[in-house]
Parts: C-alpha cells; sequence; structure tokens
C-alpha cells in the first residue's frame, strides 16, 4: 500500500491547490529562542512550544505542515555539540508535528542545508557528494521513523547538496520529495539566480532529474520574486510547484528585526502567484499563522 503521502501528489493531479506553513524561526524567536541557540533541541526541551506552532499552522488552514528539523542533520547539529542526539531530535520533530497534524493533513520532514561547503567552494577540505549523502540520510531515516508522510528539501544554494538530499530521502522511504532552492535577486540583471548561478529553469529541471516529486523555490526576497520563478520554472515542466517566499525584506531597527510585508499585503501578491502555475503556496521567513489563514482564505476562494 502507497504512504498516505502520495495523495499530495494525487490531490495536485486532481487540479487542487494545497496551502503549505509559514516560518518557524520567527514564531520560535517569539517564543524566547536566543540567538545562537539550537532550534531543533527545543523538540525535546520545549516541545508544547513546538506543537503549538505546528497547531497554529494548522489551525490557520495550513494543508501540510513541516517538522522543527531544518538543522537536524548530524553536519549542522555538530555545531551545538548535539550529532549524536542526531535521530533523537528528528524523531521527536517528526512526532510533534504528527500528534497536531488533524485527519487529512499532511506532515513533510524539513531537511535544510548543513551549512557546510562542498568540496567546489570550500576554503577547507569542503563536504564530498557521498558525505552529504550520508548525513542526509541518516535525518531522513529519523524523519520517516517518526511518522511523516514526505520530505521538505529546503533553502538549498548549491546543487551538489540538493541533489544529494533527494537521492538520501528515496533511498530511505517511498515518500514523496519536495526539493526547493534559495535565489538571490541580481538586481543588476533584473534576475533570479542561485548561489551557483543556475536558473529557475535549471533549477526545475535538474531538481525533477535527481527525484524530486515537487520542485520550487523558498525564502528569497519575497513573493515578488517567487511569482517570476514559478512562471519561469512552469515554462520547462508540468510537475507540481512550491512557492513559500519571505515575507518580503527583513528591516532591522535596533535590536529588533521586522519584514517588509504583512498578512494583507503579503496575500495580495498570491493570486498572480497562482496565476503563474504554483500548487502549493505558503510563506516563509517573516511569516506567522495569521500571513497563513489570509493566504489559505485566498486559496479556498479559488476553488469556488
Amino acid at each position: 500500500m502507497k504512504a498516505r503521502g502520495w495523495e499530495v501528489i494525487e490531490r495536485i493531479r486532481g487540479g487542487q491547490t494545497l496551502v503549505f506553513d509559514g516560518g518557524y524561526g520567527t514564531m520560535l524567536f517569539a517564543a524566547g529562542l536566543l540567538n545562537g541557540a539550537c532550534p531543533e533541541l527545543w523538540n525535546d526541551t520545549h516541545a508544547d512550544v513546538v506543537r503549538g506552532i505546528h497547531q497554529g499552522y494548522f489551525d490557520a488552514g495550513s494543508d501540510i505542515v513541516e517538522t522543527n528539523t531544518f538543522g537536524g542533520t548530524r553536519l549542522k547539529l555538530n555545531e551545538y555539540q548535539l550529532g549524536d542526539r542526531t535521530r533523537e531530535l528528528n524523531e521527536k520533530g517528526a512526532r510533534l508535528a504528527r500528534a497536531a497534524a488533524p485527519a487529512g493533513r499532511f506532515v513533510a520532514g524539513s531537511i535544510g542545508p548543513t551549512s557546510r561547503l562542498p568540496q567546489d567552494y570550500a576554503l577547507d577540505e569542503g563536504v564530498t557528494d557521498e558525505e552529504y549523502e550520508a548525513t542526509f540520510r541518516e535525518q531522513a531515516t529519523a524523519l520517516s521513523e517518526g511518522g511523516v508522510d514526505l520530505f521538505a528539501v529546503e533553502t538549498m544554494m548549491f546543487p551538489q547538496e540538493a541533489t544529494a538530499a533527494i537521492r538520501a530521502c528515496r533511498a530511505v522511504a517511498d515518500l514523496p520529495v519536495m526539493a526547493t532552492m534559495f535565489f538571490q535577486y541580481e538586481e543588476m540583471h533584473d534576475r533570479d539566480r542561485t548561489m551557483w548561478g543556475e536558473s529557475a529553469a535549471d533549477v526545475a529541471t535538474n531538481l525533477l532529474s535527481a527525484g524530486a516529486d515537487v520542485v520550487g523555490m523558498n525564502c528569497g526576497r519575497g513573493p515578488d520574486r517567487a511569482i517570476v520563478i514559478i512562471r519561469d520554472m512552469r515554462k520547462v515542466t508540468d510537475a507540481p510547484l512550491i512557492a513559500y517566499p519571505n515575507a518580503g525584506l527583513p528591516v532591522t531597527t535596533g535590536d529588533t528585526v521586522t519584514y517588509e510585508l504583512g498578512p494583507e499585503a503579503m496575500a495580495r501578491e498570491y493570486p498572480a502567484l497562482l496565476d503563474a502555475g504554483c500548487n502549493i503556496v505558503g510563506a516563509c521567513c517573516g511569516s506567522n499563522p495569521e500571513h497563513i489563514r489570509l493566504i489559505s482564505e485566498l486559496v479556498r476562494r479559488r476553488k469556488k
């Protein structure tokens, strides 16, 4: 029997638009996470807070909510001397999201970058493709055992790391894999490119070739650029596309960081994002459940 996560792909193929969740760092910092502290450790030390964030996004209308495991690879957790707790923190993260999920909703296992550079870029020894795949395999295995419905490989900047994560997910479980890249807007050239210099069309083609079932973008400048990126991806594929951009650019005032777009201003951009061909929409840094509530309402209205 196929895992229930494949229903996500079936729903999209059937013409549905699904709603993702919003920012996690934003919510964790609001709850008291300190700069430089490990967000994934809160799956153990502040489990009620993390579960409450998941619940808030489900209540706001998210069809898919992520685990609090963005930095959950051993390579990343080693920065906090927590590498030996990799399996535990990922499993706990998956179970917290699973416990909050209503019937008919889905949990995506968040797999973010390791913060370690590939050999092509590193000034030190760098990370080989095999090392990337091993660390992602360990995380994906723990997320799968914790009960996720699909994987969300996200905010990747380098193709080697993204494709290694996709391969690792494919190797450990028969679950759908979403994969998104971080794009920088190059104002001088009026274009969006990854750190590697790939275009949106290149990214869509390469991630799908690596085995992803859903591709797209997250983080970045905001929904204005997400519209362009998704439009460019849609020109080269009919595969499911996802976008969950930041709430605009960050604005720093003293020690406080806010983002340009409040819920209403952000949601106003989403009809154009849907028209560009996006199948799953959410938000990233600077967003909260109120952003998702308005985006969800917009999506539901368009279904009628």
